[in-house]
């Protein structure tokens, strides 16, 4: 029998289904790289827009940028697959 955690025996004695603590996790932990990715892009294109010419050295920083709100999206996926594997 899989033995729960502290939380987690608190969490199903109030009647909260332990299995959604994967999805809540995920669907928090994508909302801020979510607008994030969103508003990075939209300021690029927008500069870019106005000024053709800086597309290069616009691209590389943003693609970084990028990659690290990705990152933490990542972490939120991870935490997830914990979660999920004790549930």
């Amino acid at each position: 029998m899989i033995e729960l955690g502290y939380f987690a025996q608190q969490a199903a004695a109030a009647g909260i289904p332990v299995a959604l603590a994967p999805a809540v996790a995920i669907g928090v932990g994508a909302i801020g790289p979510g607008i994030g990715i969103g508003y990075g892009v939209g300021k690029a294109m927008e500069s870019i827009g106005r000024n053709p010419e800086v597309a290069g050295p616009i691209l590389v920083p943003m693609l970084i940028g990028l990659a690290f709100a990705e990152a933490i999206a990542i972490y939120a996926l991870v935490i997830a697959f914990i979660l999920a594997g004790k549930a």
